[in-house]
């Protein structure tokens, strides 16, 4: 993030947060490179031709942040792990729409040899993904956020412990089993679809 502490951008967030214009013109160019690079990792696990772009992603999260009324940020951390979740939703609704076409909203037609081209190309599931996280939530909430902190958002164990206010070995506990229910998850619904 570089010179800026992570006590700065917790006073900008509370700054905006009281209604402090200034603060978001303040916290915009501090907070970019990292929000930057939280979207340049959501991106390498798309498809290589996914028609939304790093920077595109970064712009609809600061649309959507700014749209925010009543967001109560804690702190840096907080903040972060909100714009992974935003970067999330963005992304898994994009590939829902896609799905939604896919199956005949909108049907593009096309010739025998361009939809076996197509038919091959196999995208990231995020929507699987992200139904799993909500399946997840149901279950246990706080292993959703820090799969959401450690995964989308690129927080370590100690930044994650900060931003849930929890011990770092909860975190590690979290993680571990979140990654398993996810895996068993995501394992079984391939299984069912086959």
């Amino acid at each position: 993030m570089g010179a800026s502490s992570p006590h700065e951008v917790t006073e900008l967030l509370r700054a905006w947060r009281s209604g402090n214009e200034d603060a978001l013109q303040q916290l915009i160019p501090i907070v970019y490179p990292e929000l930057h690079r939280v979207a340049r990792r959501f991106m390498a696990r798309e498809r290589t031709e996914h028609t939304l772009q790093t920077t595109a992603l970064v712009n609809e999260v600061y649309l959507r942040l700014v749209q925010l009324q009543d967001a109560a940020w804690e702190n840096r951390s907080h903040f972060f792990a909100l714009c992974a979740r935003l970067m999330r939703n963005i992304l898994t609704d994009l590939a829902r729409s896609r799905h939604y076409q896919k199956r005949g909203g909108n049907a593009t037609h096309l010739r025998v040899d361009e939809a076996l081209t197509l038919a091959q190309q196999r995208p990231a599931d995020i929507v699987a993904l992200d139904d799993a996280l909500k399946a997840l939530s149901a279950v246990d909430a706080r292993k959703v956020q820090v799969v959401e902190l450690r995964f989308f958002g690129g927080l370590s164990v100690e930044q994650t412990a900060e931003a849930l206010q929890v011990s770092p070995e909860t975190v590690m506990r979290d993680w571990r089993l979140a990654k398993t229910w996810l895996w068993r998850e995501l394992n079984r619904e391939k299984r069912d679809g086959a």
